[in-house]
């Protein structure tokens, strides 16, 4: 499949838009270590802060699994760990985390880690954050068109986009081994920056078989901005797969589609299912409970795949450079290319991601304390 650098897509987000999904599971475990090994940044850095200082966690809307796990995890780290720790979410919009952020960095918070509701509207936090002495991490969502970022930690996005381009492939040849196949595509909130990555980098897999004919696109929508789901909301994407269903397959079938994360994946088998239509082969990411028990079910109905991204090693992680800052020490980084803002290549840290579907599910959530109940 074709590699693209993030510098890239970066500036095509940029452009497009103006920041699932991590993962799902339960206690907080896992750690990444600070010095030495391959691909880590070694350790040296100065300064350092108080081992009970204010750390700022700011996250965007609770609007799947993972983040709720998140909000747990980091509460209950920060604490273990004697840190001070405000976990917020933006319910209320891209104004109420401006306000959070401001707040945090009013109180002194000597670290805050934002999960953005939108990564193009959070600069002028971002420069407030640094200009007061604060550390301002990126956590899952890169920060946009702003040099005060110090760091980003994130499972790696393009290749989320990738796996699930390749499961839907897998998919289509393992129900019917010839094509073409016809599918439709869906992508995330547009004020979300990792929603273009993942499509992206879908669509590295996807297009040259769209080219080549073995897909076929009925409704013609091929570009982000025609597929995009207004925050990541179910009923939105429901009721676009509702009208792509009633305007393409009156008599055409729909052999598969492209959806980003698991909640949108269960509102478009809900719908296809509703039209009394046969099953397509549907993606997702998150590894929601839901979606897990699809997907090992034998519903003639169930989803194809998922992309476990556990948020236990992506707090985790976060965990490990707030605590490396506090003891001045430089955190880990795997790589210092890829992720352009569109005003600096910020220094990230990336976990790798795992499509799951019925054949491994067993083996890949072996480790989870909740899953691992499902998959047997």
């Amino acid at each position: 499949m074709r590699r693209i650098t993030t510098t890239a897509i970066a500036l095509t987000a940029v452009s497009a838009l103006a920041l699932t999904g991590c993962g799902r599971s339960d206690s907080g475990s896992g750690s990444t270590a600070t010095t030495g090994g391959s691909g880590s940044a070694t350790t040296g850095g100065s300064g350092g802060f108080a081992a009970d200082s204010y750390i700022g966690i700011a996250l965007p809307k609770k609007t799947s699994e993972n983040w709720t796990l998140a909000e747990d995890l980091f509460k209950k780290g920060l604490a273990d760990a004697g840190f001070k720790g405000d976990v917020q979410f933006a319910n209320n919009g891209v104004a109420e985390q401006q306000n959070q952020i401001q707040t945090m960095v009013t109180k002194g918070a000597k670290v805050v880690v934002i999960g953005a509701l939108d990564g193009g509207q959070l600069a002028s936090q971002a420069k407030a954050a640094k200009d007061a002495g604060a550390t301002v991490i990126a956590y899952d969502r890169l920060i946009l068109n702003t040099p005060n970022v110090d760091y980003y930690v994130a499972f790696d996005n393009r290749k989320v986009g990738q796996l699930q381009g390749q499961a839907l492939l897998d998919g289509l040849k393992a129900k019917k081994p010839n094509g073409p196949y016809n599918i439709e595509l869906l992508a995330g909130s547009p004020d979300d920056s990792n929603a273009k990555v993942f499509f992206d980098g879908a669509m590295d897999v996807l297009k040259p078989k769209i080219d080549d004919g073995t897909l076929k696109v009925v409704s013609g929508q091929k570009e982000f901005t025609q597929v995009v789901t207004q925050d990541w909301k179910a009923e939105n994407a429901q009721k676009r797969m509702d009208n792509l269903l009633t305007a393409n397959y009156s008599s055409a079938t729909l052999d598969g589609v492209l959806s980003p994360n698991d909640t949108l994946a269960r509102a478009v088998l809900t719908s296809v299912k509703a039209a009394g239509k046969p099953a397509p082969v549907v993606t997702g990411q998150d590894s929601e409970v839901e979606s897990v028990k699809s997907i090992v079910s034998s519903d003639p109905y169930a989803q194809y795949s998922t992309i476990n991204k556990d948020t236990r090693k992506l707090v985790a992680a976060t965990l490990d450079m707030i605590k490396a800052l506090q003891k001045g020490q430089k955190p880990t980084v795997t790589d210092e290319k890829q992720y352009n803002n569109g005003v600096k290549v910020v220094a990230a840290n990336l976990l790798e991601p795992v499509i799951v579907t019925k054949a491994n599910a067993k083996e890949a959530y072996k480790d989870d304390p909740t899953l691992s109940k499902i998959t047997g």
